[in-house]
């Protein structure tokens, strides 16, 4: 019926000719009763409103100033007194948040803290995270958890978990409070754990544990152990973890026994203090009652056993302060810019030295398996993982080498060998030292595993000698798949 339906508005609010009937425009025609015209004109007004309302709609939205308007709302008098009934319950509930929060702060009570902090020598929590993160400003996690429950208040469940930066990067914390306890784990403590690292799990966050406890409460165990998503979970979430490519750095300061143990020994690093840092199942007083031996605790599980002995630690720190720089220089290894670090005067360190940017290294294992150094390093800006050694492979530096190269296949960081490797020297026949060379040939092959499984790049440099079955744990052979092979003048 109509010439042309296209949609365009005239200037002026008026019809544009296209809309108009062909039979408005010609004067010839006549229409054969009234009744008929009038349906025609009908139509026609109809038409012409609605071009104008086109119009007028096209102009409101082009003065449109925003497309999200302000909501002018005043209150009205006669919501006056419900407001004021709010705030009288919202500044109730701000004085009870205040209250609580001040009795959380204190952790275990003025005498739990002085003797914390005065007879064993050891960081108030919350100060141990100012060392750790770059700021104050951190979110913290369930921190009324424990309070009012039907075995007494625990405040913060024990323990502070939160999320905070450490080298710019997101990580979540978990880190014992041993004023509450002595860091003894209750129901809530492992509840509130398994909450930190669901949200780890979740947002795949690098998790950091500042371990001080003293193993599960023994008079709740059976509210902590036997169940799906109790005590044991804890360290299989830590597993999952690790398979998920999550980074998990541990700091050993203070206590952990039993069931605490695990948790550092199953972390990709882990950091101890001298002194107030212990790992062991049992304690002096259990070895004393089981063997009669008299032991300290020093000797049983310190950071030099751990570090130098068991190989469980893989830094050693002499105070706390310095075991949350070597903690934030560890999270620099996750592709962050390495902060400087002092090099050691050996030959090793110094052919490293000359090869990374600024001479920054950053040492993994540095007391265990000393004939080999390994360590993070950027080279022309690119992170990478450097296995170096001067002389024989023995069995603790072989172990030390495979942890490290799979910590590197974890991170999909490139490795660097450099090699200087002895002959093999000449067989004995006691029986001691064939023990010794069974144990170092066994490390070896665990090694030599590791890198031929490692899918990232591999280059080695013999900066030095190449000789025997040492030469093929450090990636010299094809078969184990490096991608170069160069030798030094």
């Amino acid at each position: 019926m109509y010439r042309c339906m296209a949609r365009s508005v005239c200037s002026g609010g008026r019809v544009c000719p296209t809309f108009v009937p062909a039979y408005t425009q010609t004067p010839s025609w006549t229409l054969r009763n009234t009744t008929e015209e009038r349906k025609h004109r009908q139509a026609e007004q109809r038409l012409q409103c609605s071009v104008r309302c086109m119009s007028s709609a096209a102009k409101k939205r082009r003065s449109l100033p925003s497309a999200f308007p302000v909501l002018d709302l005043p209150l009205q008098p006669i919501q006056q007194h419900v407001y004021e009934a709010n705030l009288r319950n919202s500044n109730t509930c701000h004085n009870k948040f205040m209250e609580l929060s001040e009795k959380v702060s204190k952790g275990g009570g003025d005498n739990a803290i002085a003797r914390h902090t005065q007879r064993n020598k050891k960081l108030l929590v919350r100060d141990r995270l100012r060392l750790l993160l770059d700021d104050e400003d951190f979110l913290e996690l369930s921190p009324f958890a424990g309070l009012g429950l039907p075995y007494g208040d625990i405040p913060s469940a024990g323990c502070l978990t939160g999320i905070g930066r450490i080298n710019g990067l997101w990580c979540v914390f978990i880190a014992n409070d041993a004023t509450v306890k002595g860091g003894t784990a209750y129901p809530i403590t492992v509840k509130k754990q398994l909450r930190a690292q669901e949200v780890a799990i979740h947002n795949r966050l690098p998790c950091v544990y500042l371990v001080d406890s003293g193993g599960a409460f023994l008079p709740l165990q059976s509210e902590i152990f036997p169940d799906k998503n109790q005590g044991g979970r804890t360290f299989y979430n830590e597993a999952i973890m690790s398979a998920m490519k999550i980074p998990q750095v541990s700091v050993v300061c203070g206590s952990c026994t039993a069931g605490g143990a695990y948790i550092p020994t199953m972390a990709e690093e882990t950091v101890m203090v001298h002194r107030i840092g212990t790992i062991f199942l049992g304690g002096p007083p259990l070895v004393k009652a089981a063997t009669g031996e008299e032991v300290t605790p020093e000797n049983l599980g310190g950071a030099r056993l751990h570090s130098e002995v068991s190989g469980c630690v893989d830094h050693f720190a002499w105070e706390e302060k310095e075991a949350y720089e070597y903690t934030r220089n560890i999270i620099s290894t996750l592709n962050f810019q390495l902060p400087e670090e002092e090099e050691e005067d050996d030959e090793k360190r110094k052919v490293v030295s000359r090869l990374t940017d600024g001479s920054r290294f950053q040492e993994f294992k540095a007391r265990y398996g000393t004939t080999l150094v390994t360590g993070f390093a950027k080279i022309h800006g690119h992170l990478v993982g450097i296995v170096a050694n001067n002389g024989e492979l023995s069995c603790q530096a072989s172990l030390k080498g495979s942890h490290f190269v799979q910590l590197c296949d974890q991170r999909d960081i490139p490795l660097l060998f450099l090699q200087n490797t002895a002959p093999t020297a000449a067989l004995t026949l006691s029986t001691k030292q064939a023990d010794i060379n069974s144990n170092r040939l066994k490390a070896q092959g665990s090694m030599m595993s590791a890198i031929a499984c490692a899918s990232v790049p591999k280059i080695t440099v013999v900066i030095g000698g190449c000789h025997g079955a040492d030469s093929y744990a450090m990636s010299v052979h094809d078969g184990s798949g490096s991608r170069r092979l160069s030798a030094s003048p």
